[in-house]
């Protein structure tokens, strides 16, 4: 687990995530927030691939 809190909640995070550079967000969001923006900024339906094949 990563010791840095997100920049929009303080909650804690076990990955960081990069904003986009149109959320002018500073800083790692956790999951929840960065998926919270994603609906925000692209509204519909969002599905999450798992990349890494597991």
């Amino acid at each position: 687990m990563i010791d840095e809190k997100c920049v929009l909640c303080n909650g804690p995070m076990e990955h960081k995530y990069n904003p986009m550079k149109e959320w002018n967000v500073k800083g790692f969001l956790c999951g929840k927030c960065y998926s919270k923006k994603i609906f925000e900024h692209y509204p519909g339906k969002h599905e999450r691939v798992n990349q890494d094949g597991h």
